[in-house]
């Protein structure tokens, strides 16, 4: 920009006018010019691009005063709607659903759930698998709805506190060390069959045994022999009518010859004992076992 300066003078004054000065432009010319309103253009740009981007974000995200999509901030913590996929871990104090749906937890390859001490160490573990459900604690319990212990298991027993254990396999239920229980029943008009295929059988009860079949009968096999022992008492044989079909009896032979046969001899009192077979009876009533 050229600026011409002037003087002025007062009447009857003569001074010499001075030449013409020049003062240099002031300012960004040329090239920078250019580049500087493409710079602010571009920044501009950005910023609109920004913005957009920003409202854009929001808007996918479903972004709101109480939280973001299907997660909401509310009193009592984080609630989340539908279904929703994690990536990471997940740390929290508690989980649970709504009042009127289920809590699903599902993943394609396997489901565990880890509670940690103060120390960080694993104190228990859930792993739910797609072949197996894995345990790992110092106790594993299963309660009902009123608190109620049902499944208890440690590493000393197994406790199954409910009123009645239903064995519904086709073979039953197999032990391969003692069991104790104070009642072993069937169902109704079902067969209850104790059977142990390589080894004895064996019941114990410190006040009595007690074998009872309101409508059907009672049968003990065995490959070799049946012991009914009692070593305090006497054992009872309540019925109208005791049976030895398989009983082998002897021939009539010569008088003292017993042929190896002993016959069963009944007290008064309803004991038996044995007797050398002869050829007639050779129990006595008054005999001295009986008395």
């Amino acid at each position: 920009m050229v600026r011409e300066q002037y003087t002025t003078t007062t009447p009857g004054t003569s001074l010499e006018r001075p030449k013409n000065e020049y003062v240099y432009k002031i300012g960004i010319y040329g090239w920078r010019k250019r580049c500087l309103y493409l710079f602010v253009l571009l920044l501009l740009i950005i910023l609109v691009v920004n913005f957009s981007l920003t409202v854009w974000i929001l808007k996918v995200m479903w972004f709101s005063p109480t939280g973001m999509g299907h997660l909401r901030v509310t009193k009592e913590g984080l609630r989340l709607e539908g279904e929703s996929e994690f990536l990471f871990p997940l740390y929290a104090k508690e989980i649970h659903s709504r009042v009127d749906s289920s809590l699903l937890l599902q993943s394609t390859h396997n489901v565990t759930v880890n509670a940690r001490n103060s120390n960080g160490e694993v104190t228990g573990r859930l792993n739910v698998g797609p072949k197996m459900v894995e345990f790992h604690g110092q106790q594993f319990q299963i309660n009902s709805k009123d608190g109620k212990p049902l499944f208890t298991v440690d590493e000393n027993e197994v406790v199954i506190g409910t009123d009645k254990l239903r064995v519904t396999g086709p073979e039953g239920a197999l032990f391969e060390h003692s069991v104790e229980t104070p009642l072993v029943k069937a169902e109704a008009f079902k067969q209850l069959r104790l059977e142990s295929p390589t080894r004895s059988l064996s019941m114990d009860a410190p006040r009595g045994i007690n074998i009872k079949a309101q409508a059907g009968n009672i049968e003990a096999l065995s490959q070799m022999d049946i012991k009914l022992h009692s070593s305090d008492g006497v054992l009872l044989l309540d019925a109208e009518t005791v049976r030895l079909p398989k009983l082998p009896e002897g021939t009539r032979g010569g008088s003292g010859i017993s042929q190896g046969l002993y016959e069963i001899c009944v007290c008064p009192d309803g004991k038996l004992y044995l007797s050398v077979a002869g050829v007639g009876s050779t129990c006595q009533e008054y005999s001295r076992v009986c008395q």
